[in-house]
């Protein structure tokens, strides 16, 4: 069984390679057809491709190990790709999708034949219907009973919430141009397949603000959810002679490595060897339950010591 960093990966390669194949596809039907819509997509297509790109550079940066500059690992290295990515698709594919459509309103040009978008949207459908399955496949690696929204919300790895919001908005967006070649052809209407350029640019822009707010969180700075910290808590004041517990302070430095700080007052009769034999074991009762708890931090203090 592959593990969820490998389907994650899978799910890149496949989204890369679909989006590559399709983006091909659609110039070449954007050209012979003159469909804003069609460029639109294309466009959309090309960027998906060079975003995949980068989040995969970026899950490669983010796996080297810890060195001397970089004691902590370059596990962040990914979530600053992951904001480039989410800047690209505000930017490039939004920007470029809204504008060709506004220019496609101002000056439309009937669809004359629309069999090269009907064989290209076809074809693009089935291509990112793959990739899509396979973005899934690893969203659902580690989602157990949560649903769809909860578990996109506390999903912190973006080589995967990325790659599969950008799958979903390639299939609606490819929706949406079908729909706006069909019409714009059915009705003789050249503005329905600019409006639908114009929709398929408002899309992208909200998958990217989404994927700006959540990459922010991640880069700036945030901690493990509530019902996490107080287990932690709670597991940590289960073990002997342990008499207070400050509130645990966690930061995640990526999707599997988060970093935890502990203040711990021990009973006033053990001694410092005593003290950190029950660290070690502290320790190795946290990371078998949180394994991505990779760097745990206690400062351990004495009742005598405090007294003194």
């Amino acid at each position: 069984m592959s593990s969820p960093g490998s389907s994650s990966k899978l799910a890149i390669y496949g989204a890369i390679a679909a989006n590559v194949a399709i983006a091909a596809s659609k110039f070449v039907a954007a050209y012979f057809t003159g469909s804003s819509a069609m460029l639109s997509e294309g466009i959309h297509s090309l960027v998906d491709s060079g975003n995949g790109g980068l989040i995969l550079y970026g899950v490669r940066q983010a796996e080297k190990p810890a060195d001397k500059r970089h004691p902590f690992g370059r596990s962040k290295e990914l979530y600053f790709w992951a904001l480039i990515v989410a800047i690209l698709v505000f930017s490039v594919g939004g920007g470029m999708s809204l504008y060709e459509g506004i220019e496609h309103l101002k000056s439309p040009a009937p669809i004359t034949d629309p069999t090269w978008n009907y064989w290209v949207l076809g074809l693009s459908l089935l291509f990112e219907g793959i990739s899509c399955f396979l973005a899934f496949k690893a969203f659902n690696a580690d989602r157990g009973d949560a649903g769809f929204w909860d578990t996109l919300r506390r999903s912190k790895d973006p080589s995967v919430f990325a790659i599969l919001l950008e799958d979903l908005a390639a299939l609606l967006g490819l929706v949406i141009a079908l729909v706006g070649v069909y019409l714009g052809h059915l009705l003789n209407n050249p503005y329905l397949d600019g409006a639908a350029s114009i929709a398929i640019g408002l899309l992208l822009v909200l998958v990217a603000l989404f994927l700006i707010y959540k990459t922010k969180r991640l880069l700036v700075g945030t901690g493990v959810d509530d019902e996490t910290v107080d287990a932690i808590e709670a597991l940590v004041r289960a073990q002997p002679n342990i008499d207070q517990v400050g509130p645990p302070l966690t930061s995640y430095l990526g999707p599997a490595d988060v970093i935890l700080a502990l203040d711990v007052e021990f009973d006033h009769h053990l001694t410092s060897e005593e003290i950190e034999q029950a660290i070690d074991s502290m320790q190795d009762v946290i990371r078998a339950k949180y394994p991505e708890m990779k760097r745990i931090f206690i400062e351990a203090k004495s009742l005598s010591s405090r007294a003194a």
